[in-house]
């Protein structure tokens, strides 16, 4: 069937009819169809003019847009056209995209629009959220049990030398997978999390460990089949999502455009390593509270990198304002605290790992410690809230005319602890 008015003759080579219609998948933002709102009847009109049919020839008076090819009542000869990238390669589509909540930080992308990126990561921290009544949801546990789990997940990720974006997957997936259960029992908590960082590491490592390796682990508290059967459990679950904005990806974008200078790449890490690896700590400790399901990634990752240095910085690497990180920033101050009071210890090496690789391993040190530490100055707090004030230099940055070089990078306190060797027997299994 022609649309109404078209007199041509169809094409025996290129037959298309309404329920040939084409249509594409929302599966990736930048091969979808973007969709234009003519803010009014002189737009659409220039919109029709640019779309040709497939010989050259223009439309004549009494014809559709070859583009449409289901007829349409003539008052809906306004209505908004859906354009399709593919083919079209005359067009602009650099105004199309919205304009991002924040904006973006990122310096210009020879690769890619830095507010593409930008939007896509804000999107991804949205998307990937966390139930802040997940314990609620198992009685038989208690939250210390999931900051033992995480703990000796930990360990587990330093002595197969797996990355922190590995670890920090395995708690994300954790996380979001017991939000969709209820009455969990404590004996199957070891198994879960160990399947979550079998799932994580696939995803993440380039040579991962086998299976027999994450069993191993256990003590022989689960089998090779319980933890392939789990897997295909929670990746049911999760929907097969598996790709969330982590806060140790957060971290290092926020890193990066902090050191960043104009002529540098910004995929090559350019901040110190010691510097990064101390604020992970922080980031590591916080997030065995559970509290911290209240706040988004990125505002975890900005809170963390507040306490090393000022709330100018914060805002200049990541957009965000100080009514959005100055709670978080609160309730991470009595673990940065704790870490302070450790002392510093250097960075750990690991063979076979290359030196500007090392900061990127997951490393375990006597988190169960500092966080007794600190919730029991949290506790402290609650029942004296008058007695403690913004910690020292928070959301004060220094006056412009007292800014020198050095105040604009990162100084870190001490913050490394010292670590301990993997244990199988575990705790969270008794």
């Amino acid at each position: 069937m022609r649309a109404k008015g078209d007199q041509r003759e169809p094409n025996p080579d290129h037959p298309q009819t309404p329920n040939e219609l084409p249509v594409r998948s929302r599966k990736r933002k930048a091969d979808v169809a973007i969709y234009l709102q003519d803010p009014d009847e002189v737009g659409a009109e220039m919109t029709k003019k640019k779309h040709r049919d497939p010989e050259g020839r223009s439309p004549g008076a009494h014809s559709t847009s070859p583009h449409r090819w289901i007829s349409t009542p003539d008052q809906e000869e306004h209505q908004p056209l859906a354009l399709i990238n593919h083919g079209l390669r005359l067009y602009d589509f650099n105004n199309v995209f919205a304009t991002p909540v924040h904006y973006a930080p990122l310096p210009v992308l020879c690769w890619a629009s830095k507010d593409v990126v930008w939007n896509n990561m804000l999107e991804k921290d949205k998307t990937y959220t966390r139930d802040v009544h997940m314990m609620e949801k198992h009685p038989h546990l208690q939250p210390k049990m999931r900051a033992i789990l995480l703990d000796w997940l930990m360990e587990v990720s330093e002595v197969y030398k797996l990355h922190r974006e590995t670890y920090h997957l395995a708690q994300d997936y954790f996380d979001r997978f017991m939000a969709t259960q209820r009455n969990v029992f404590k004996s199957t908590l070891q198994l879960i999390g160990i399947t979550c960082l079998f799932i994580a590491a696939k995803v993440e490592e380039m040579y991962p460990p086998k299976v027999h390796q994450f069993v191993y682990v256990t003590d022989e508290a689960c089998t090779e089949d319980e933890l392939l059967s789990m897997e295909i459990i929670i990746m049911k679950e999760l929907n097969w999502s598996l790709s969330p904005q982590t806060p140790i990806s957060w971290l290092n974008v926020y890193m990066q455009v902090a050191y960043l200078k104009e002529t540098e790449e910004l995929l090559i890490p350019q901040y110190p390593q010691a510097t990064f690896t101390q604020i992970a700590e922080l980031l590591d400790l916080c997030l065995l509270d559970t509290r911290c399901f209240e706040f988004s990634n990125g505002i975890l990752a900005a809170s963390a990198l507040f306490h090393f240095s000022s709330l100018e910085l914060v805002e200049n690497v990541s957009a965000l304002k100080r009514v959005k990180v100055e709670e978080c920033v609160r309730w991470m101050e009595p673990f940065a605290v704790a870490l302070r009071e450790m002392g510093r210890s250097p960075m750990k090496v690991f063979p076979g790992i290359s030196a500007d690789d090392m900061h990127n391993i997951q490393t375990h040190s006597p988190y169960l410690t500092w966080l007794e530490k600190a919730q029991s100055s949290q506790d402290g707090e609650e029942n004296h809230p008058s007695l403690c004030p913004l910690p020292l230099g928070v959301l004060t940055p220094p006056l412009s005319s007292e800014k020198s070089d050095e105040s604009v990078r990162l100084e870190p306190p001490a913050l490394i602890g010292r670590a301990r060797r993997l244990s199988p027997s575990h705790e969270v299994t008794h």
